[in-house]
């Protein structure tokens, strides 16, 4: 890259923002004019699902000037809109420098709130978002939770500090490592850890019952060199969950992975006669990051009377 490639690089780094947690109902056009009543908007993009039409609940603002950029993230990052907290942040390209920042944390405390949580890591470093998995049931924590820092090496330093680490007032100590991503997901190691780390903590030794189901959950067969997993970073990635109950719908879908990243499209598969749930769906996600860590935290997940089986969906040859 030329210096000056490198330098037009750096200040739409500076420009761009990507708001996420938007509510649904919030449009482009207010979109932009939140944004223009900070500084003067080049752009402003919704991002929507490309069938339906409606709210992916996120998009992108791109300032004339950095300095407005920067302010605009002071004033409007945390901003209460109806029922959501809108979160404003830098766009940046991907470098090596920034790249796999992003933290699976888990045995955390189910008193641990979301503040508590970053006041924990951010010593650390910045951090850029976090998130806190929360039953849906109960309301109440489910341990669980991501933050993503700026830089790569202070999330590494958070891990080697604060895996093992156990916090006041809990008995047990954490883990915390480093969220699956499309380069790790091809390495055996990181898949591993994932595929026999959820067995224990959600619920259902997954090993076991892979030769149960058609589709077995995650493992390291399925994301390997040989392209077992179908779908694209450009047509999203494809996950299936089986054991739904017969009353499952597309909005539980919707709420069970709309919370880890940008959801494409959802479906239930649905009995011809009786238009019941026929106990399988699928759900499509933007990001290879977010739909791992979405299976990661929801296979073995308990709705209802049901533990929930999530894996990528596979291709038809794959055994």
């Amino acid at each position: 890259m030329s210096v000056f490639d490198q330098l037009m690089e750096d200040d739409d780094a500076r420009t761009n923002l990507i708001v996420n947690s938007l509510p649904q109902s919030m449009s482009q056009d207010e979109l932009r004019s939140l944004f223009s009543s900070v500084g003067d908007v080049e752009s402003a993009k919704l991002i929507r699902d490309k069938v339906a039409g409606h709210s992916l609940g996120y998009g992108f603002v791109n300032f004339v000037n950095p300095s407005d950029a920067e302010r605009a993230i002071s004033t409007l990052n945390g901003l209460r809109l109806q029922s959501k907290t809108i979160k404003v942040s830098y766009a940046r390209p991907s470098s090596d420098m920034i790249k796999d920042a992003n933290l699976y944390i888990s045995g955390l405390p189910r008193t641990l709130s979301q503040p508590e949580l970053e006041d924990m890591f951010s010593r650390y470093g910045r951090i850029i978002n976090s998130r806190v998995l929360v039953d849906q049931a109960s309301g109440l924590s489910r341990g669980v939770a991501f933050i993503r820092f700026d830089k790569r090496a202070e999330a590494d330093d958070a891990v080697k500090h604060l895996n093992g680490h156990t916090p006041p007032g809990s008995s047990e100590p954490i883990t915390v490592k480093f969220a699956a991503n499309p380069n790790q997901a091809r390495n055996s190691q990181m898949m591993s850890q994932m595929h026999h780390g959820q067995s224990r903590r959600f619920g259902g030794p997954v090993h076991h019952q892979a030769q149960r189901f058609r589709f077995s959950p995650m493992s390291v067969d399925h994301l390997g060199g040989g392209g077992g997993v179908s779908g694209s970073s450009s047509s999203g990635w494809c996950i299936f969950i089986y054991n739904l109950g017969q009353d499952a719908d597309e909005a539980i879908l919707w709420q069970l992975f709309g919370p880890f990243g940008a959801v494409i499209n959802v479906k239930v598969i649905r009995d011809f006669s009786t238009n019941k749930c026929k106990g399988f769906g699928f759900v499509t996600m933007t990001n290879y990051e977010e739909a791992a860590m979405a299976i990661h935290s929801l296979n073995g997940y308990r709705l209802g009377d049901k533990v929930l089986q999530v894996s990528f969906k596979t291709s038809k040859g794959h055994k």
